[in-house]
């Protein structure tokens, strides 16, 4: 059963701390998954080459391991992100976020979305569970609301906003429509955007399960990402906000 945030309990265990750009160096996914364990974030998210590096470093944390697959763009083969999901499964990722096919969506070829999601969520069965990333700023009302149906019925797990490298993060209406426009059965999965507490919370009244952000030490300490960065290098500031 889904977890839901109720008010006056903690954030962390609904936040996956993200750390996605490709700029990204050792040091600071090893700092990602100290923070990680230290406050008790429910996973990090990290693109796949770094999946065993933080298995090795949350050992015995508690902390899942989330692998984007065909990030950002969603446009790769299927064929590409059946292995890359099935590579990052086998390295210690129980979670796999993939983008669908975003051009087959505006287009209205479902049928091809629904093979693509489909194919992924076989690939990991057993292993992982899957969330589906919409790059809601592509989309219209109704191609968000049709997107989240095919993913729920090609069995994923989650429906997700956005990649954080679009023009559009999460918003409070998205995750409400997207919330509707499935099951109880699958969560929803706010991405883009979330740097501070109070917008966090908002995600999760609205609706959201799971929040994504590289902010997540500033959101459950209370702060905003840039308080949080205050008197950082400039190196530093640069890696608070790579997602």
């Amino acid at each position: 059963m889904l977890e839901k945030w109720e008010p006056g309990t903690p954030i962390a265990k609904f936040i996956d701390h993200t750390l996605l750009k490709p700029g990204a160096t050792e040091k600071y996914i090893i700092k990602l998954c100290e923070e990680a364990a230290i406050h008790q974030f429910y996973s990090v998210c990290v693109n796949g080459a770094w999946v065993s590096l933080c298995r090795e470093k949350l050992a015995d944390t508690g902390v899942h391991i989330a692998a984007v697959v065909g990030f950002p763009l969603g446009a790769m083969s299927t064929k590409a992100k059946v292995y890359e999901a099935q590579t990052a499964a086998q390295d210690g990722a129980s979670e796999i976020d993939m983008v669908l096919p975003i051009g087959a969506v505006v287009e209205g070829r479902y049928g091809v979305v629904s093979h693509d999601i489909a194919s992924v969520v076989r690939a990991v069965e057993g292993s992982a569970i899957v969330k589906v990333i919409l790059e809601t700023g592509m989309l219209n009302q109704e191609q968000k609301a049709e997107a989240c149906r095919v993913a729920e019925a090609a069995g994923a797990h989650y429906v997700k906003t956005s990649t954080g490298f679009g023009t559009v993060g999460a918003t409070e209406a998205d995750i409400r429509l997207m919330r509707a426009s499935v099951t109880s059965r699958i969560g929803v999965k706010a991405s883009g955007g979330i740097r501070d507490a109070e917008t966090a919370i908002r995600m999760l009244q609205a609706g959201a399960n799971r929040l994504g952000t590289s902010a997540g030490v500033a959101i459950v300490n209370g702060q905003s990402s840039a308080e949080s960065s205050e008197g950082n290098t400039a190196e530093e500031q640069e890696a608070s906000t790579l997602y």
